[in-house]
């Protein structure tokens, strides 16, 4: 079982930035892929980014490649993402997820309760 717990969001300028953080309880969230998901009002969640366990494999949605970026720090059980050059559209309520699963898992076993991020115009 992997429990995870997001924090870190905010209200913030567009052009500005946001780290979220993502601590995450549980032995098998070390191998884990973990991601990062938002949420839009009224819309499905949609895919942000994602990381293998190991680091070396990294997939972005295009509408933030070059702007977020995921890490992990593995000895505090903690994935981060880095959201630089905010723009109001980024606005919306963000959710880590992890899945014990192999790199390209599509659905994720595990949630977090989501950390809302507003950036302002």
């Amino acid at each position: 079982q992997v429990q995870l717990v997001e924090s870190g969001g905010g209200l913030v300028q567009a052009g500005g930035s946001l780290r979220l953080s993502c601590a995450a309880s549980g032995r098998s969230f070390s191998r884990s892929v973990a991601a990062w998901f938002r949420q839009f009002p009224g819309k499905e969640r949609e895919f942000v980014a994602a990381g293998s366990w190991t680091g070396d494999n990294t997939e972005y949605a295009d509408s933030v490649k070059g702007r977020f970026t995921i890490s992990r720090d593995s000895a505090k059980n903690t994935v981060y993402l880095q959201m630089n050059s905010l723009k109001p559209e980024d606005t919306a309520v963000y959710y880590c997820a992890a899945d014990p699963g192999g790199w390209g898992v599509k659905m994720y076993t595990y949630w977090g309760q989501g950390t809302q991020v507003t950036v302002s115009s």
